[in-house]
């Protein structure tokens, strides 16, 4: 049955009308014949539907609209001399609060990195969005670049192997630990704390365990089909090998910005303005940033290494800045 014959529900109808009206504004101004078509109807049921849209509107009090900017309103004499469409009032819908360029930056590279995930970048979900944001922003958002990282081939090796359904082998470094070679079925790749991590079934250990990216080498694809990729996977920082106890000291007013550590800590100790905390981390040079980032407000208490490291990092900082003293 064509459009022109076929009968439009009321409950199509009322789709179509609310489809309408975005439509219209993002057109601007569109042939009867166009809209017809790309909404499946006849042109007379288009006119139709755009004469309807002028008893709409926005209600005023007690339910009543009360002046005629509250109503949709077309451009009468255009429609009926050109059989041309344009919406000269949509009672401020085009006025809806739109994402400023800079929100829309920080969205866009949001979701860039999400596309670096394993099993996302191929799913096309990520690159509709990107577009729509583009689109919605007020203004043009900056042109956004996620810089690479050091771990962004093994993430993209990880990808492929899920993909494929095969374990990867790599060279493992843990802090005070051997050099391990380990065979891994992938289950998933996490970002916390700026740290990228690897879980998956370890062959070596029998057991799935979380990797810190950073210390994975020589990472390569085999040949053998993964067998536990439905294993229960741990929380992120659960006790794994490799990870050493911290002990940090901050002060009370600073504690809320440091929740994402705090929250994973053994123990708390003091009632005071100053406390001391022990966690569990995977990686003892992280703790620098945490350190050297808040003032004096937290300080690291052991391991010595940790310490030294924020210390150095500090020091490196102040000798580019001429005149400042480093001790």
């Amino acid at each position: 049955m064509s459009p022109a014959s076929r009968p439009v529900l009321a409950t199509e109808r009322a789709a179509l009308m609310l489809q309408l009206v975005p439509y219209l504004i993002n057109k601007g101004d569109v042939a009867v014949e166009e809209a017809a078509a790309d909404f499946d109807v006849s042109p007379q049921q288009m006119r139709g539907m755009v004469e309807k849209l002028t008893v709409i509107g926005r209600p005023g009090d007690s339910g009543y609209w009360q002046m005629a900017n509250d109503l949709f309103d077309i451009d009468w004499d255009l429609l009926e001399q050109q059989d041309r469409i344009s919406l000269t009032n949509a009672v401020g819908l085009e006025h809806a609060p739109r994402l400023t360029a800079r929100e829309a930056a920080a969205l866009l590279a949001g979701l860039q990195l999400a596309q670096s995930l394993p099993g996302v970048r191929d799913s096309g979900v990520i690159a509709g969005l990107l577009a729509k944001l583009a689109r919605g922003a007020s203004s043009a958002p900056a042109d956004v670049i996620v810089a690479p990282e050091p771990v962004d081939d093994v993430r993209m090796t990880v990808d492929d192997a899920l993909r494929k359904r095969v374990a990867v082998s790599f060279t493992y470094k843990a802090p005070d630990a051997p050099v391990t070679t380990r065979t891994v079925d992938p289950v998933k790749v996490h970002i916390a704390d700026g740290q990228w991590y690897l879980q998956g079934w370890c062959h070596l250990r029998q057991a799935m365990r979380t990797f810190h990216l950073d210390r994975v080498s020589d990472l390569a694809l085999t040949d053998i089909a993964i067998t536990h990729g439905e294993e229960p996977v741990p929380a992120l920082f659960d006790i794994d090998e490799g990870d050493i106890v911290a002990r940090i000291r901050f002060r009370e007013a600073v504690a809320g910005l440091l929740r994402g550590y705090l929250g994973r800590a053994q123990q708390i100790v003091g009632d005071g303005p100053v406390r001391d905390a022990t966690l569990r981390v995977a990686d003892p040079q992280s703790l620098k940033r945490l350190a050297t980032g808040r003032g004096g407000d937290v300080e690291i208490i052991e391991p010595l290494q940790a310490r030294d490291a924020a210390a150095e990092w500090a020091r490196s900082a102040l000798e580019q800045y001429p005149g400042q003293s480093t001790d």
